[in-house]
């Protein structure tokens, strides 16, 4: 009873004040010299009538609110939890996501965007203080409780663990095979099951040195067992992002990753682990370096090169972030990537992420004059085409575009192409901004040169 009647009183209240309201519009239309009192008392007016209507949903709502649920704006939603966001941060790829949602799923050795798909080219997280606050008052509106930024980084490590990962540590310094094998496989486990375990690495400066140095006493292309549990644990512990320069700087272990990677000396699952680790790794621009300047890029291309399904995606992954450095870009095209990844994308074979890889590639003019060679304008063009996703038609009409800067010869079957199928134009219609802008370059120069000719 006592809220109909404070929702009638708040009825008379608005009915009042929208006819005071009319009356001071009324007079604002009409005088011709404007007064800007009246203009003050209006908008006097509109704020106590938008806060008597706030009110008034709050009240509504908080009555409400047990047995029917509020439907949450889809802007303010995780994607990843679909639930209101406590903590919302920006991916590099410009997604908010709740930063539990999104660490965990860092944290796990993804280092793709989740919505996107695109590889990440560095995996800092910064908080969306917009959305937050929007947040935080479409919350106070409703009478909802904020929800509580509720991420823990795995449990606390127990004493326990810490003397468990300790001993095993020490028994891979055994004589015994069978001891280290067991110690590896242990390790392994641990490190994968227990994410807090990663962190007892960072902390201490033995550990990662006892970890590799069974490797430098027994003949791994025998115990391939041993060799692949000892570098999957370098995986697992290369996530946690204080590990990332401690792993690359002990002595040995970016060349045993790299030599991992290769076909001769490991199984296409520890191929796959070593470039996964290498990826992983390449996250600090210090490491993406290091690996460059050890020759970490050839395995890498031979692995995408020989096509198991398996590694093809974490070898592409580990190609992509190394060559964000100009330097390991310039010795990618060196090593043979171009070819490689043409040959794949005529094949059809991953194509999300080897476009990814080409476009930073053809800002390298050697790179372009071979994909020249190799005639790969077709292909991207039927690309544009045929393929649904967004980033591939923008990746590939990227390419194009420096590939027509550089070479003229090509704008005669560019303007074929239009001319018959329109392709660039229905991308300059629908295509993404960055994808309308390349194409509207290379119409543009294409009419510029035809224009030219025709003049001649």
């Amino acid at each position: 009873m006592a809220n109909s009647e404070g929702d009638g009183e708040i009825r008379l209240k608005a009915i009042e004040l929208k006819k005071e309201l009319q009356k001071l519009l009324e007079a604002i239309v009409e005088d011709e010299d404007l007064n800007l009192k009246t203009v003050d008392r209006a908008h006097q007016m509109l704020s106590v009538l938008k806060d008597l209507k706030l009110k008034k949903t709050a009240d509504l709502e908080l009555q409400c609110q047990d047995s029917i649920p509020v439907a949450v704006p889809e802007e303010f939603k995780c994607p990843l939890s679909k639930k209101l966001m406590s903590d919302p941060v920006i991916l590099c790829t410009g997604l908010t996501y709740d930063r539990a949602y999104i660490q965990n799923w860092l944290k796990s050795g993804k280092r793709t965007c989740p919505q996107t798909e695109q590889v990440l080219s560095h995996t800092a997280l910064v908080p969306n203080h917009l959305i937050r606050d929007m947040i935080t008052n479409w919350c106070e509106i409703r009478g909802i409780k904020l929800p509580e930024c509720n991420y823990n980084d795995g449990e606390a490590l127990s004493e326990a663990d810490t003397l468990e990962v300790h001993h095993h540590l020490a028994k891979l310094s055994s004589t015994l095979l069978s001891d280290q094998i067991e110690a590896a496989k242990r390790l392994r486990q641990l490190t994968k099951q227990i994410p807090s375990i990663r962190s007892l690495f960072a902390e201490s400066e033995k550990a990662i040195p006892q970890l590799v140095s069974v490797l430098s006493r027994v003949n791994t292309t025998i115990h391939q067992g041993l060799l692949e549990d000892v570098i999957t644990t370098i995986l697992n512990i290369s996530i946690h992002d204080n590990n990332k320069r401690r792993v690359a700087e002990t002595p040995n272990v970016i060349q045993i990753l790299i030599n991992a990677v290769r076909p001769e000396t490991a199984t296409v699952r520890i191929r796959t682990n070593a470039a996964a680790a290498l990826f992983t790794l390449s996250a600090l621009d210090s490491n993406k370096e290091m690996i460059g300047k050890l020759g970490g890029l050839k395995p890498l291309i031979m692995l995408l090169d020989e096509g198991h399904d398996l590694a093809m995606k974490d070898a592409a992954s580990a190609i992509f972030s190394l060559c964000i450095l100009h330097e390991n870009k310039v010795q990618a095209v060196k090593d043979g990537a171009v070819g490689v990844i043409v040959k794949k994308v005529k094949e059809g074979t991953h194509v999300n992420e080897l476009l990814a890889i080409l476009a930073m590639l053809s800002t390298n003019q050697k790179s372009v004059e071979m994909m020249i060679d190799m005639g790969t304008v077709p292909y991207l063009l039927r690309i544009i085409r045929e393929n649904p996703c967004p980033r591939n038609k923008e990746n590939c009409v990227a390419i194009l575009h420096t590939i027509c800067y550089s070479d003229p010869s090509t704008w005669r079957d560019m303007k074929e192409e239009e001319n018959r199928l329109r392709t660039l134009s229905k991308l300059v219609q629908d295509g993404t901004s960055r994808a309308k802008r390349k194409a509207n370059g290379i119409l543009d120069r294409m009419n510029r040169a035809v224009n030219i000719n025709h003049s001649a």
